[in-house]
């Protein structure tokens, strides 16, 4: 009887582990679909590719949802095309972060998903920033007259950017509008023989404006020409004033246009970019100095003062500000060292972080950037609405 009495429990007490396991899996599978179900991060829409395609979450209202194809991101089809080599660097941050920043008045965040390049292809943008030539018909730039001198045709237009910004509808993604930055030559480098000196040819404003204009209108014919751009998807363009190759700031949007539907442009209007370098050279010796980053170039100074002299081992502290409409929107800091131990790297860029939010400008992305002569060492970043700044160490090897 005992015995009997015994399996009985033994019994009890498998059905009630049982019973346990087969609630927890319930619940577990209740609370899964309900997260999956609830979550806005990430949206799959339909799409013939074998996994699809999907639309990131963002931080922030002001940041845009990117589009991923097939588990990656979906580059730009002519990234990096450009009529000629470009030798300064800031031209390219410049542009880029601005024309990202200028969609935003014309395609909301909160309304559209932004989606790299894919109708202008490196090939076609190749054609198109050449010269316009028998075997090129299609290059914007004008023909190569042959001349040495000023009466030279330059290069005028030097790169070509496309920005898509879609549109979620019934779980597909539609174009809804395309953006175009075209960067324009302020000089144009040239030799008279092969590797020979290098001559600058410089661009008048007028010019410059004028030819821009002219290639504007013929992009935008093209791109209505193109499948998948409808008659009626908003094209608008952006023009950008590069700078010359020696200057330590990069170059500054100045007009824009719309075609709202078909391939006629209608009115340009201005844009009030400026790029500022700092510490802004003799500022501090004007007092009659107006320009919109005096304030901002006194606060500098001191964050630079400041971190120089807790950390005597820094070649140099050099900023890039972005302004619009005289209000700074974005702030880069390159910060080159003369350090070699990680401790050394780590405690610079913690300090940095620490001392940065009392003199640098605040509501605006701010990155720094810790170098050596020979590698990158650290990140220190917020974005617009952040306070606090986050490091990143990536070491001296």
């Amino acid at each position: 009887m005992q015995s009997y009495n015994k399996w009985i429990k033994w019994g009890l007490g498998a059905l009630a582990i049982l019973a346990l396991i087969g609630i927890l899996v319930f619940f577990g599978n209740y609370f899964s679909k309900n997260n999956v179900d609830n979550s806005h991060d990430t949206v799959t829409t339909k799409s013939n590719g074998k996994n699809g395609v999907q639309v990131t979450g963002k931080t922030n209202n002001s940041n845009y949802k990117t589009v991923i194809k097939n588990g990656h991101y979906l580059t730009s089809k002519a990234r990096g095309v450009t009529a000629s080599k470009n030798n300064n660097q800031f031209n390219m941050i410049s542009f880029e972060n601005g024309l990202l920043d200028f969609s935003k008045d014309h395609f909301s965040p909160s309304d559209y998903v932004f989606q790299e390049g894919q109708y202008l292809d490196s090939n076609t943008a190749n054609d198109w920033l050449g010269r316009k030539s028998k075997d090129n018909p299609n290059g914007l730039n004008p023909n190569d007259n042959k001349k040495t001198d000023s009466s030279r045709n330059p290069i005028y237009l030097q790169t070509i950017e496309e920005q898509d910004y879609m549109k979620q509808k019934d779980g597909k993604l539609e174009l809804g509008g395309i953006v175009l930055g075209l960067g324009m030559n302020t000089e144009d480098t040239y030799q008279k023989e092969q590797y020979g000196a290098n001559f600058v040819q410089k661009i008048s404003a007028e010019d410059r404006v004028a030819q821009g204009k002219e290639m504007a209108q013929e992009v935008v014919q093209r791109y209505r020409k193109m499948n998948g751009i409808s008659n009626d998807v908003p094209i608008v363009v952006a023009m950008y004033a590069q700078a010359p190759d020696d200057s330590l700031a990069g170059g500054n949007f100045y007009s824009w246009n719309k075609s709202a539907s078909g391939d006629k442009l209608g009115n340009w209007n201005k844009l009030n970019y400026k790029t500022v370098t700092l510490p802004i050279q003799g500022s501090q010796d004007d007092p009659n100095q107006k320009s919109p980053a005096a304030d901002l170039n006194k606060s500098f100074t001191n964050f630079t003062n400041n971190v120089q002299n807790f950390f005597p081992n820094l070649s140099s502290v050099t900023g890039q500000a972005t302004y619009k409409d005289s209000q700074v929107k974005e702030l880069n800091v390159t910060i080159s060292t003369q350090f070699y131990s990680a401790t050394e790297i780590t405690n610079f860029a913690n300090y940095v972080a620490q001392v940065a939010p009392n003199y640098l400008p605040k509501g605006v992305p701010v990155k720094i950037s810790i170098s050596s002569s020979s590698n990158m060492q650290a990140y220190v970043t917020k974005q617009a609405n952040d306070d606090k700044y986050t490091t990143t160490i990536l070491g001296n090897n």
